[in-house]
């Protein structure tokens, strides 16, 4: 545990990936003291390093978290990182997590009918705010993250990937606005492949394995209405890795909606990549 003078508090509950790591970092050097629950089997080890306080919870156990951040006197925190979907669709979920009272309540009054991201979102953060401690923007401490607009590397899209993202981007943003998914594959003016629960990875290895050698487009975006207290959608190094792999030369994201997960080394390994990288209003 560092050393707390009187400092302004964050709280941060805390899944896997490398965001968790980074909002840390930024809200310690704006001057935050970072208390954080990480998620059990979820959150990075090396985490703990990055807070004042830290203490391991379960998934479910929304009690605990609770009883932790309000020791610990958080009054906002912000929820960041990722937690894998399918165990959310797991029909022994409930028992396999072990949740605390307060999580057996949440699922019985709201979860068991409607296990979607925003209500399960709706409601954990009115079972904080309950308790005094407000669930905020999860971007608030990391604007420099957030994509900007227009190129955003030193690769140029061409002609033909402008033509792609121009015919892809009113579909991906009508396939957002339905909470379907947040990405889609194209190419020549046809649609490869859409997101659903799988997930990015999952679209980027199936567009892949249907036209690996003649180029594709990824289109990646969150709706206008989404909460943005938590699961912003975000590309990373491995991602960039991974279109490269699988023959994609050009990835369009939301501007101000789309995390780069640490933004100066994923243009970077863009750039060495040969990956076009273009921010796209929605609007």
């Amino acid at each position: 545990m560092r050393s707390m003078a009187t400092k302004p508090i964050l709280g941060m509950i805390a899944g896997n990936g490398i965001l968790p790591i980074i909002v840390a970092r930024s809200a310690s050097a704006s001057g935050f003291q970072v208390c954080c629950v990480g998620l059990r089997g979820q959150c990075a080890p090396e985490l703990a390093a990055e807070c004042d306080t830290f203490k391991y919870a379960g998934m479910a156990r929304i009690g605990r978290w609770i009883r932790l951040l309000k020791k610990w006197g958080v009054r906002d925190t912000v929820m960041v990182g990722g937690v894998g979907k399918a165990v959310m669709h797991d029909p022994f979920a409930t028992i396999r997590l072990m949740p605390d009272i307060t999580g057996l309540l949440l699922w019985y009054r709201t979860l068991r009918h409607d296990r979607r991201d925003a209500t399960v979102l709706g409601a954990i953060a009115d079972e904080l705010q309950k308790s005094g401690v407000t669930l905020i923007d999860s971007t608030t401490h990391i604007p420099n993250h957030l994509t900007g607009n227009g190129t955003l590397g030193n690769v140029t899209p061409s002609a033909k990937q402008v033509a792609d993202i121009d015919f892809g981007w009113p579909l991906l943003t009508q396939s957002a606005a339905l909470h379907i998914g947040q990405s889609i594959a194209v190419r020549d003016g046809d649609v490869l492949a859409v997101e659903a629960i799988e997930g990015t990875a999952a679209l980027i290895e199936r567009a892949g394995s249907l036209c690996k050698k003649n180029g594709w487009t990824l289109l990646k975006t969150a709706a206008d209405d989404h909460d943005m207290r938590a699961d912003v959608p975000s590309i990373g190094t491995k991602t960039i890795e991974q279109v490269a792999a699988a023959g994609c030369s050009c990835i369009a994201l939301g501007s101000g909606r789309v995390i780069l997960l640490d933004s100066q080394a994923v243009i970077e390994a863009a750039n060495n990549a040969g990956v076009a990288l273009v921010g796209v209003s929605n609007g």
